[in-house]
């Protein structure tokens, strides 16, 4: 056994056993809530499965990282084959909230078209401020390269996505620190600038106390304003970065900052792509018919770049 095998394996052999989080009842955001909300304004949409097809493996509860007893899990979801392409995929919730199930009906489909796929859970806001999300699926990215031939898996062919805090966390685990080997980033409904005029509209409201941001950043912009900036993916933009494909809502809040970092990575000779559903609300990914065109557009969007 190679010698960081044998370190690899003391360490985990050493380690406290995981203990799970107790449940948090104030952490609503999944599909069902959601679905409550939106029904009645769109009545025809249904939540995605999320049932295993015929030809898809899952392997549940993987340890990617850990702190003290805390665990934290990805779940893989995979075709037959080997050497196959990945996508980890980062779940929304305002950075306070949220499970990484929401996003497995988009894991099966994506491993319906051949790509392996991630779900990852990482540290809200209540457990640990930033950046400790962006470390945590950075770590999660480091897990699936140092595992991939155990999985069958390709570590020269990774992509990051997101939905909504998740798509900014994506984008910045992408663009930033170990983020490097990643080679494509969807960012579905996720902020680029939370400095801009109308991300701080939202975030920064004055009448929450703290806004979802604001308890992410430990203070509102006024107080915490380099970590905002530090946070917005739009400061990233660099010739060489990977190309992003930008899936937004019909709501303008969440595009904060989105034309402008098109217009950068344009100006650095970087390739990005927009897809917009009009009169969606957000986390419209968490339901179909939106999923299928979401699933359609990151698709094609991995063939190009993630070959």
């Amino acid at each position: 056994m190679p010698v960081l095998s044998v370190v690899l394996a003391a360490a985990l052999a050493t380690a406290p056993a995981c203990v799970e989080p107790p449940p948090d009842p104030t952490n609503t955001y999944d599909a069902a809530h959601t679905y409550d909300k939106l029904v009645r304004t769109y009545p025809d949409i249904r939540i995605a499965s999320d049932a295993l097809p015929p030809g898809v493996s899952k392997t549940a509860d993987l340890v990617y990282a850990q702190y003290g007893t805390r665990c934290l899990k990805l779940d893989l979801y995979r075709p037959p084959g080997e050497r196959l392409p990945v996508v980890v995929l980062v779940h929304g919730g305002g950075w306070k909230a949220g499970f990484r199930a929401e996003f497995v009906p988009m894991a099966l489909r994506l491993a319906q078209h051949g790509y392996a796929a991630v779900t990852v859970s990482y540290r809200l806001s209540g457990e640990a401020r930033y950046p400790a999300a962006v470390r945590d699926v950075q770590a999660a990215v480091g897990w699936v390269r140092e595992h991939a031939a155990a999985y069958g898996l390709d570590p020269r062919r990774i992509a990051l996505a997101g939905g909504s805090a998740g798509g900014q966390i994506a984008s910045l685990a992408g663009l930033t620190g170990t983020g490097e080997g990643v080679k494509a980033i969807i960012n579905i409904d996720g902020l680029s600038d939370f400095t801009s005029e109308l991300a701080l509209q939202y975030e920064d409201d004055p009448r929450k106390n703290p806004s979802a941001a604001g308890a992410w950043f430990g203070g509102r912009y006024a107080e915490q304003p380099a970590l905002w900036r530090a946070a917005s993916p739009i400061r990233y933009v660099r010739p060489g970065m990977p190309p992003i494909l930008f899936i937004g809502s019909g709501q303008p809040r969440f595009s904060a900052g989105r034309e402008e970092m098109m217009a950068r990575m344009a100006a650095a000779g970087v390739a990005s792509d927009k897809v917009v559903l009009p009169d969606t609300p957000h986390s419209f990914w968490l339901f179909d018919p939106w999923l299928q065109t979401t699933v359609e557009a990151s698709v094609a969007f991995l063939h190009r770049n993630l070959p």
